[in-house]
């Protein structure tokens, strides 16, 4: 399923796993997947992020004192990703069909962050003031659609 996505976003989700793992969480769940983003700065999303203001290093707090108080395991392999989790990479791969791109980059993993209103990233975002129908425009503006789009499959 990750063919399809960039170099940054395969890098937020990395350090998504890594987060988890280093605060000893048994599973990758969307506030790893938000801080997998704003430690990743060079990606669309870094940029769309920017436009409305939104200062990566006050976020990557914000999410390092959420993610401290989640209950401490000892792991070692790749974690397995919770349900919101799923729904969010499901929701990237619909955002980029949407916008014609023909890839799954930071972007499309910040839009499918802030689609699951009932995650805990999506509403760090709504509090930070982003509006899922603003942050669309804006990737829009940076990221024009693709001449050749690609035919995605959800797995």
């Amino acid at each position: 399923m990750f063919e399809r996505f960039t170099e940054h976003a395969r890098a937020v989700m990395l350090l998504a796993n890594q987060e988890a793992q280093q605060f000893g969480h048994e599973f990758v769940g969307t506030e790893h997947l938000l801080g997998g983003l704003a430690k990743e700065v060079h990606g669309v999303a870094a940029a769309v992020l920017q436009h409305f203001n939104v200062d990566l290093k006050p976020l990557r707090k914000a999410v390092e004192i959420l993610l401290a108080g989640h209950p401490h395991v000892e792991v070692t392999e790749k974690l397995a990703q919770t349900e919101h989790t799923k729904n969010v990479i499901r929701y990237a791969v619909e955002e980029a069909r949407s916008l014609r791109h023909n890839h799954i980059g930071t972007e499309h993993l910040l839009l499918g962050l802030m689609r699951d209103s009932e995650a805990t990233s999506a509403r760090i975002l709504a509090n930070l003031g982003l509006n899922l129908d603003a942050v669309r425009e804006e990737v829009r503006r940076l990221a024009p659609p693709s001449h050749e789009v690609a035919n995605y499959r959800s797995e």
